[in-house]
C-alpha cells in the first residue's frame, strides 16, 4: 500500500488553487490532497498471478508483494490519474512508501556478536559499552561510550507540509499576533484586533483558549520584551480614543493578579509597529508613526528606558514618511535600525533607510529605494547576513495611469563586508506583498512572503520559498527558489485586511491564512496589516 503525499507549484500570483477541478471555464469548490485515497500500486501495475517481463504480485499472509524473476531490473508504469484521481494538474513532487521482502538470502559469517536494544532509553554503563541503541521513535541509532549514548545515526530533520491546527474567534479583523512565553506561567498570543477589543490567548491543554481582553483603537501590532525580571507587552494603536486622543499603551504582567495592567501612555500618531531591542546593556522601543492626520512625513520615536523612574523616556526622533515596520539586528559589535517606509503623500516611491549606533544615536547607514516598503526581515544563513524588503505598491499621484502595480519585486539584500554595504542579492516578484518570515527546519533554510493584492483581487498566493544552497569554487551559493506549495491568501478578499504572526514559541515563524471576514484566526496565521492601500 502507498499514500502519496502530493506537492503543487504555482505562479506566485495566481489565483488558482491547484489541484481543484474546472467545469466550463469557472472554478468549482477546492478539493484538497486530503482526499487521496492508499492505492496497492503493485495491483495497479502488473495484474494479480500474471507474469510480465519477469515481474508479478504475490499474496503472502495478506501482504501484497512484488517478485523480480528477472535477472535485470525492469520499469514498471501505470496511469497517474489511479493516484490523482480528482486532480487537473500533476503535483511537482511526492512520495510512496513501498516495502520489499525478501525471503532468501546468503548469509553472512559474522566474527563478532553485535546487541542492538530496542524501545525506551536504557542504560549506558559498563556493561553496555560498545551496544547500540535504537530509537524508533527518533529515528535514531545511538552507541554506548563513557557511559553516555552517541548519536551514530539520526534521521534529517525536513519539513514535509504545514497542517492547520486551530482557529481563534476573534472580535474583528486581526491585523497582527504576537506569541510569547511567560516562565513559569505558560505560552500566551496576543491578537491586534481592528475593533475596540483586542485579545490575550493561552495555551491550555494542547490549544489557545480566551484569557485576557484589553481595549484597544486599531490595534496594528503587539511587542513582548523583558526588562530585568518584569514581562511587558506593548500595542500599537492606529485609531484615536473616543476623546480624540492618540495614544499606544505599554503593559505590564501583574504576578499577582496574573494578567496584564496598563503600566505607561506613549503619544503616537497611527502607529503601526513597535520595537523592542538592547544596546550597550540599555533597552529601548522604537514606534513606526505612519501618519498625523494626512501628512505622512513624521517623525517615528526611539525611546529609552530610565532605571531610576522605570519609564520609557524619548531618546531620538528619526525623519520618516508612512513608517510601517522597524527591524533591529546586529553585526558583530554593530547594531542597525532597519525603517520601511511605505509612502510620502504622493508616491510610494521612497527610499527606506538602514540606520546605524554610533556614539550614542543613530545615524544614517544606508538607503534603499522601495516601493510601499511595508516590512523588512533579516536572517543568516552561515557566515552571510541578508535583508528582505516587502515592496507593496508602485503608485505615484502625478502618474496613476502609467504607474500603479501591485504586482511588483520585493528585494533581498546581502551584507558585503568587505565594502561595508547591502548590495541587491535577489529579486522576488511579489503581489503587494506585506510581509516576510525566515525559519530553518534542520538544515533547510525557509523564506515566507505573504501576498495580499495584485490589482484586481485579493484572493491570492503566499509562498513558502526555499534557500538552496550549492557549492562551488569560489564558495557556497545560495539560490532561492519554490518551495513544494504555495498557500492561498485568502483573508483579505473584499475588506483588504490581513495578518501575522510569529511561532516564537517553537522558534520557527510561519505564516498561513487568517480569515478575518469571519471573524477568526488560523494559527500558525499569515499576511500582513492593510490590503489595497497599505497608506490609507
Amino acid at each position: 500500500m502507498a499514500v502519496p503525499r502530493p506537492v503543487w507549484d504555482a505562479a506566485p500570483c495566481d489565483s488558482t488553487w491547484p489541484g481543484s477541478a474546472r467545469a466550463h471555464g469557472t472554478q468549482s469548490s477546492v478539493v484538497f490532497a486530503t482526499d487521496l485515497r492508499p492505492l496497492d500500486l503493485l495491483a495497479e501495475a502488473v495484474p494479480l498471478h500474471s507474469a510480465m517481463g519477469g515481474v508479478r504480485t504475490v499474496q503472502v499472509q495478506g501482504v501484497w508483494g512484488l517478485q523480480l524473476q528477472a535477472a535485470a531490473p525492469r520499469a514498471v508504469s501505470f496511469p497517474a490519474s489511479r493516484i490523482f484521481f480528482r486532480c487537473d494538474l500533476f503535483p511537482e513532487e511526492f512520495s510512496i512508501v513501498m516495502t520489499l521482502k525478501c525471503p532468501h538470502l546468503t548469509p553472512k559469517v559474522s566474527e563478532t556478536d553485535l546487541k542492538v536494544t530496542l524501545g525506551s532509553q536504557p542504560p549506558c554503563t559498563k556493561v553496555e559499552a560498545g551496544q547500540f541503541w535504537l530509537d524508533v521513535s527518533r529515528k535514531g541509532l545511538y552507541l554506548c561510550v563513557g557511559g553516555k549514548w552517541v548519536s551514530v545515526l539520526a534521521a534529517k530533520e525536513k519539513l514535509d507540509y504545514v497542517e492547520e491546527h486551530q482557529r481563534l474567534p476573534t472580535h474583528s479583523e486581526t491585523l497582527g499576533i504576537e506569541v510569547f512565553r511567560i516562565p513559569e506561567v505558560g505560552l500566551f498570543a496576543a491578537t491586534a484586533n481592528r475593533k475596540a477589543t483586542s485579545a490575550i490567548y493561552k495555551w491550555t491543554a494542547g490549544r489557545f483558549v480566551a484569557y485576557q481582553s484589553i481595549r484597544t483603537h486599531q490595534a496594528q501590532s503587539w511587542r513582548h520584551f523583558i526588562i530585568g525580571k518584569q514581562i511587558f507587552l506593548a500595542v500599537a494603536n492606529f485609531a484615536p480614543n473616543d476623546r480624540g486622543q492618540e495614544f499606544s499603551v505599554i503593559y505590564k504582567w501583574s504576578a499577582r493578579r496574573q494578567k496584564f495592567t496598563p503600566y505607561q501612555r506613549i503619544s503616537t500618531h497611527s502607529a503601526r509597529d513597535w520595537e523592542a531591542f538592547q544596546v550597550d546593556g540599555e533597552h529601548f522601543l522604537a514606534v513606526a508613526n505612519h501618519r498625523e492626520g494626512d501628512n505622512h512625513n513624521v517623525d517615528s520615536v526611539i525611546y529609552k528606558w530610565n532605571p531610576q523612574t522605570r519609564l520609557f523616556e524619548a531618546n531620538q526622533t528619526i525623519a520618516t514618511s508612512g513608517a510601517y515596520d522597524w527591524e533591529f539586528f546586529t553585526v558583530g559589535p554593530y547594531s542597525f535600525l532597519a525603517v520601511a517606509n511605505t509612502f510620502n503623500g504622493t508616491s510610494t516611491r521612497v527610499h527606506s533607510h538602514l540606520y546605524i549606533w554610533l556614539v550614542g544615536s543613530f545615524r544614517l547607514f544606508q538607503s534603499f529605494l522601495t516601493f510601499g516598503a511595508a516590512d523588512w526581515e533579516v536572517f543568516r544563513i552561515g557566515e552571510r547576513l541578508f535583508l528582505a524588503v516587502a515592496n507593496s505598491h508602485s503608485y505615484d499621484v502625478e502618474m496613476q495611469a502609467q504607474n500603479d502595480s501591485y504586482v511588483i519585486n520585493s528585494v533581498i539584500y546581502e551584507l558585503n563586508v568587505t565594502a561595508q554595504t547591502f548590495v541587491k542579492f535577489q529579486d522576488i516578484p511579489t503581489c503587494s506583498a506585506l510581509d516576510w518570515e525566515f525559519f530553518s527546519v534542520g538544515e533547510d533554510y525557509f523564506l515566507v512572503v505573504a501576498n495580499s493584492f495584485d490589482g484586481s483581487t485579493f484572493l491570492v498566493n503566499s509562498i513558502i520559498y526555499r534557500l538552496k544552497i550549492s557549492a562551488s569554487r569560489a564558495g557556497n551559493e545560495i539560490t532561492l527558489d519554490f518551495l513544494w506549495g504555495t498557500y492561498p491568501s485568502s483573508s483579505c478578499l473584499s475588506s483588504g485586511l490581513c495578518s501575522e504572526a510569529w511561532a516564537r514559541s517553537t522558534g520557527v515563524r510561519i505564516l498561513s491564512d487568517s480569515p478575518s471576514l469571519t471573524g477568526s484566526a488560523s494559527l500558525p496565521s499569515l499576511l500582513g496589516r492593510f490590503g489595497s492601500s497599505v497608506f490609507p
